[in-house]
């Protein structure tokens, strides 16, 4: 049976200004905010992440950033877990859960529910990823619509961590990944919940502030948190939390160049793979986001957005 916890969910896709409009919630309301994102729960990995700063994680209680250190991986099983215990202590402590974040999948875990899928199987994975090194991954992406042509079709042909995962559930199982993510979850799901969805009409806005905060990034110093990263010598570029948009592509290029200066041309190819691959993962939170049911939808860019997004949390949780 779900359990009945009342609670509101910010999503949408990178930088439509969720940070923003979660701590102008929380100047009205007695909020704590529970991150719904897959790389702010990683340590030292700051600015590529475009984590809250301290002086925002100060004004309001954050929780599940900088729980993990970059070598170990973080699931949505993981985040189901903490983010459901989390709800509760602070309903106990008489203030609200605010739910913000982009990654999509932790939110429909959440929601739906989460099946037992098989644990990780380093043989299984090992030999996928040998597979990998001598077909290449479109090759194993083909493989993949083979057998779970539900999942091949939101993913990437590149996108090796997802796919090396998909095929060791299917090489392990049997089943395919959908179908652990699309039955009844054996995890309870949160079912007393509302989703504000910040979902942009214009997509040339989105892309413009995509733009303009992947070259703040790389002035406030990305390359140089990647460098530190690389220097800790356990870390390597197939870790979950280097494959995060900014980090793979930082990564690749430092790798390239021998962790020396890069030159404008190199620097001017990070600025071009990072900001197009922000771009595609926007566009695959929006399309995760758009399959969501029940959600209330609000223009990230129409000029009363905030006060929509005021209105809708009034609408719920009352007036402040």
């Amino acid at each position: 049976m779900a359990e009945h916890l009342h609670l509101i969910a910010l999503a949408g896709p990178t930088a439509s200004g969720k940070t923003a409009a979660a701590l102008a919630v929380a100047e009205r309301w007695p909020v704590e905010i529970i991150s719904v994102d897959s790389a702010l729960v990683y340590r030292g990995m700051d600015i590529g992440t475009a984590k809250p700063s301290a002086a925002e994680r100060a004004a309001v209680p954050h929780h599940l950033i900088d729980i993990r250190d970059p070598l170990n991986a973080y699931s949505a099983a993981d985040f189901c877990r903490d983010a459901r215990n989390l709800v509760g202590e602070i309903r106990a402590r008489g203030r609200l859960p605010l739910l913000v974040g982009g990654t999509m999948l932790y939110f429909k875990a959440l929601f739906e529910g989460l099946d037992d899928m098989p644990a990780a199987d380093a043989e299984v994975r090992a030999a996928i990823a040998e597979e990998a090194a001598t077909l290449g991954w479109p090759a194993l992406h083909a493989q993949l619509a083979e057998v779970d042509p539900a999942t091949a079709a939101r993913l990437e042909p590149q996108d090796s961590q997802r796919i090396a995962r998909a095929l060791e559930v299917w090489r392990v199982s049997g089943q395919p990944l959908s179908a652990f993510q699309t039955r009844q979850g054996r995890a309870p799901a949160l079912q007393e919940h509302v989703l504000i969805a910040l979902e942009p009409s214009e997509r040339a806005w989105l892309h413009q502030r995509i733009a303009q905060r992947f070259e703040q990034m790389l002035h406030d110093g990305l390359l140089d948190e990647v460098r530190a990263l690389r220097r800790r010598g356990d870390l390597h570029a197939d870790l979950p939390a280097m494959r995060c948009v900014g980090y793979r592509q930082a990564w690749a290029l430092l790798h390239e160049a021998g962790d020396a200066e890069l030159s404008p041309a190199q620097t001017e190819r990070l600025r071009e793979t990072g900001i197009a691959a922000t771009r595609q993962l926007a566009k695959r939170q929006l399309t995760w986001l758009r399959s969501m049911p029940g959600r209330h939808t609000l223009a990230a860019d129409a000029d009363q957005a905030l006060a929509q997004l005021m209105a809708c949390v009034a609408s719920h949780w009352g007036a402040p």
